[in-house]
């Protein structure tokens, strides 16, 4: 739920205010240790990855804010939401799924932190891992059921939410029917609405405002985020230092966070993000095949689809987008070559053929263009000028050759014994140029979706 803090931290960074005036917030992050010992990791994949919990700190709230915005009760000592963020190896894209707090979990051998026993793996829901074993178990549960390696952890607080958003100035908020939730206190009527921290902690909170629950609360966090990127990446945020810092310090004053992540890795990161809007984040909650799976002892879990589930994890693993990819508008542009392999999925490396300075670039670029993963690293091929462009692919990736050759016409191809997965081009001089291609749209295994599609007009 509060996923928003740690992915907006790297977009205020990227305003171009300096060093200076970020070196030093990070000394109010606490410290923790998720990785300690931890052995028979997933193997890490392209891009990285960062586990994103909310925990209930309604304990470090004024007895005033917990009236009035309906957090009454003790703290839990769990984590309220999880989700998992991918932030792919270009940094021009975040994929953000949410992982169902109830979710069916089969907890790791482990000590228990509260009492020192010691536990077999066990059933439990996905929250539990927390109570019983902190973020190091919260780790190595999540990591166990998705298969990603995770890189970073960061853990937010409902303090830390509520002052974020009052920092930014309140978020925008848009909805076409009315939402009350009697629990929390939400009651929003159909329009724009903005939103303080309380209001929007109330609003990213709120599961009993129709029969979706939790996955109706997952879908609105994840509109509550993107709106929250909007807001900070377009209300003037960046560019004023005294801003920059007050929300700054308002975001990380509750946070905990491993030791990894620090001033450093937020200015490296950022500032390879700096056109990131809305459209740049795309979100997804992991595929559900039971919303009520029975478990002795636990009740009511829910059950993720094994086989959809697997397919969105992989695609992280591959550094793949999730959401689908927009078509076209224009009514002069020219039709995509229709492939067997989707451009995203195939690697290549470019080399220029030719004396002409600066076309591996340029091919490399028009490749990226329609959507192949290119290294971005053009080279010189040796020897003489090639008269003819050629595909050189391991026979292994045939199918794949084909689709990196139909978006270079009159390209040859050539078969090359343990080349690997990265198809290599060589631009000779008939190059005339890159054609659009693309896969034929398969039916998605999960719903996705990207920011600007969930944020107000």
């Amino acid at each position: 739920m509060r996923m928003a803090t740690a992915l907006s931290v790297t977009v205020l960074a990227a305003g171009g205010i300096g060093h200076a005036l970020v070196t030093g917030l990070d000394t109010g992050l606490t410290r923790v240790d998720p990785f300690k010992d931890m052995k028979n990791r997933p193997q890490a994949g392209h891009g990285m990855n960062v586990l994103v919990v909310g925990t209930d700190g309604r304990d470090r709230i004024s007895a005033e804010e917990r009236t009035k915005y309906r957090l009454g009760g003790a703290p839990c000592n769990c984590t309220d939401t999880v989700m998992l963020v991918h932030v792919s190896e270009d940094r021009e894209r975040a994929s953000v799924v949410s992982l169902p707090r109830d979710s069916y979990a089969e907890m790791p051998e482990h000590t228990d932190l509260t009492s020192g026993e010691k536990h077999h793996a066990h059933p439990v829901k996905l929250n539990a891992a927390y109570a019983e074993g902190g973020p190091a178990l919260t780790v190595r549960t999540v990591e166990s059921m998705t298969g990603v390696k995770i890189d970073h952890y960061l853990e937010v607080d409902f303090t830390s939410f509520m002052r974020t958003v009052d920092a930014v100035g309140g978020v925008r908020i848009c909805t076409t029917k009315p939402l009350k939730d009697a629990y929390t206190g939400l009651d929003l009527a159909p329009g724009s609405h903005e939103l303080d921290g309380g209001q929007a902690l109330q609003y990213v909170r709120s599961r009993h405002i129709d029969g979706a629950a939790d996955i109706g609360r997952m879908q609105r966090q994840q509109k509550f985020v993107a709106a929250l990127v909007e807001r900070v990446t377009s209300g003037g945020v960046l560019f004023n230092p005294v801003r920059f810092r007050a929300v700054a310090t308002s975001m990380l004053s509750s946070v905990r966070a491993d030791e990894g992540f620090g001033t450093d890795q937020m200015l490296s990161l950022s500032k390879a993000m700096r056109g990131f809007t809305p459209a740049s984040s795309e979100f997804v909650s992991v595929p559900v095949g039971d919303m009520s799976f029975p478990v002795k002892g636990i009740g009511s879990t829910v059950k993720w689809d094994a086989a959809k589930a697997q397919q969105l994890f992989q695609a992280l693993r591959e550094d793949r987008p999730i959401a689908p990819r927009k078509a076209a508008t224009s009514a002069k542009a020219p039709k995509d070559v229709v492939v067997d392999v989707a451009p995203d999925t195939v690697r290549v490396q470019v080399y220029n053929g030719t004396r002409t300075d600066g076309l591996g670039r340029k091919v490399d670029d028009a490749l990226r263009g329609t959507g192949f993963a290119t290294t971005r690293t053009p080279r010189t091929a040796e020897g003489a000028e090639r008269e003819r462009t050629v595909v050189e692919y391991d026979p292994r990736w045939d199918r794949s050759a084909k689709s990196l050759a139909a978006a270079l016409p009159g390209a040859e191809l050539k078969a090359v014994a343990g080349r690997g997965g990265t198809l290599r081009v060589v631009v000779g001089a008939d190059y005339k140029g890159v054609r659009a291609v693309r896969a034929e749209e398969p039916e998605k295994p999960f719903e996705a979706v990207t920011g600007d599609q969930v944020v107000c007009p």
